[in-house]
């Protein structure tokens, strides 16, 4: 039995259908016939944000190897299934979830949800795969901390956060993974991944109750267990700026300013959205004009502002030639004070949500696609009608309310600097707070 919620969404000319399962489980699915491919997308609330810092890299590790057997599938056998219908099928982990994705023609749908279920269901964790990924993950923390932007990011991470797990990397440490054996993934799964947590959305030529059907045949039997989900002791986080240095023999300087800033949950999230577009989204974006163009300052410069259940981090960065580390870093800082006193004109406002708005639209023409933020949307407990109120929104802020979003959060910078002795010699000495 399964308690159908059907909203009226449209998109594209399309209706987003939700259902919910009788074990929680919720279903949201859109016939699109233009093409023969159905996708899906299957989200866990899971990731980052619910791992211990002493298992860093605990989601990552488990999706690298989620697909890689079951209890009655080896992972060849597994491989075979799916590349003998040409199919896809992969797994991933974020900050505020984990994510199952399958494509395919809808003629092997229902087979390949058979499969699906089976590997999110019943994973067996082999110890070999367990081994080989593990190795593999080191491998990519090696490769991390020898790329100047990964190490700025990841000190600046963690000078913003502190014991909150937004700190670490997805990855982990080679420290943490090295703690993380098959026992801690059996756990890990027990424990986050059961129907009630988790969302699928389907999209694709198929009918949306045939697709819910589906869902329900394979995953409808399946219970939550009775232990509740534990409850996460996340620090709160207050700004206490400070700057984090590390000499490293590169050919360019990384410079970053971040502050700590709204989730998305927060009101000023679109502002801020809208304010990350103005700054650094572009060839025609503020710093990309400013400090490259017409200073010359910049091998790369931008800003990002990730999208994040729990307090997010609003960077501005610069990769420049370490003899202009420190005009780099005055440059950065002079670019977000600017934003303090001078509010955007209505033709930048104008030319950020335009771009912001059709960046957004670009971003859902697949299937695959349009099942994946219908399910982010989901997952984040925002509901898949925050898909309108997101573009509403946006057409709505105000130059006032970036300002206002500015003075809020973009105040005192906490400072990441890597490069050469030179550059953060230049860097230490630059006035900037």
């Amino acid at each position: 039995m399964t308690i159908h919620q059907t909203i009226e969404h449209s998109l594209q000319d399309r209706t987003i259908h939700r259902a919910v399962l009788h074990n929680g489980m919720v279903v949201l699915a859109a016939a699109n016939p233009a093409a023969d491919i159905v996708a899906a997308r299957l989200y866990v609330r899971a990731g980052g944000r619910y791992e211990p810092l002493h298992q860093a890299g605990l989601s990552h590790l488990l999706a690298s190897v989620i697909t890689k057997g079951t209890e009655r599938l080896s992972s060849q056998q597994i491989a075979e299934h799916v590349e003998s219908v040409g199919a896809s099928l992969g797994a991933d982990a974020a900050a505020d979830y984990c994510l199952m994705s399958l494509k395919t023609v809808s003629g092997d749908f229902a087979g390949m949800l058979e499969l699906l279920a089976e590997l999110v269901r019943s994973p067996s964790f082999p110890e070999d795969e367990v081994e080989l990924e593990r190795k593999l993950t080191l491998q990519g923390i090696r490769s991390m901390q020898e790329q100047p932007f990964a190490v700025a990011n990841s000190q600046l991470r963690q000078a913003l956060y502190g014991q909150h797990p937004y700190a670490m990397s997805s990855l982990g440490t080679e420290e943490t993974v090295a703690q993380i054996d098959r026992a801690a993934l059996q756990h890990y799964h027990q424990t986050y991944f059961h129907p009630g947590n988790m969302v699928i959305s389907i999209v694709g030529r198929i009918d949306p109750d045939a697709a819910t059907a589906l869902v329900s045949r394979c995953f409808g039997d399946w219970q939550a267990p009775q232990v509740p989900l534990p409850t996460l002791n996340l620090p709160l986080l207050s700004a206490q700026p400070q700057r984090v240095i590390t000499e490293q023999d590169t050919q360019q300087a990384i410079v970053m300013l971040g502050y700590l800033a709204a989730s998305v949950q927060d009101a000023d999230h679109i502002a801020l959205k809208l304010l990350n577009t103005y700054l650094g989204n572009g060839l025609s974006s503020r710093l990309f004009v400013e400090l490259r163009e017409k200073r010359g300052l910049a091998y790369d410069v931008s800003a990002f502002y990730p999208t994040r259940v729990d307090t997010s981090y609003f960077v501005t960065y610069i990769g420049t030639a370490p003899d202009n580390a420190a005009i780099a870093l005055e440059g950065l800082y002079h670019e977000v004070e600017r934003l303090h006193k001078t509010l955007l004109t209505p033709e930048e406002l104008e030319a950020a949500k335009n771009k912001l708005l059709g960046q957004y639209a670009l971003g859902k023409q697949t299937n695959a696609q349009i099942a994946q933020i219908f399910g982010w949307y989901e997952i984040l407990n925002l509901g898949i009608e925050f898909d309108q109120k997101f573009q509403q929104a946006v057409a709505a802020v105000t130059a006032e309310e970036i300002q206002q979003a500015v003075r809020r959060y973009l105040n005192q910078p906490y400072v990441s600097i890597v490069g050469p002795s030179t550059a953060i010699e230049l860097a230490t000495t630059a006035a900037v707070g």
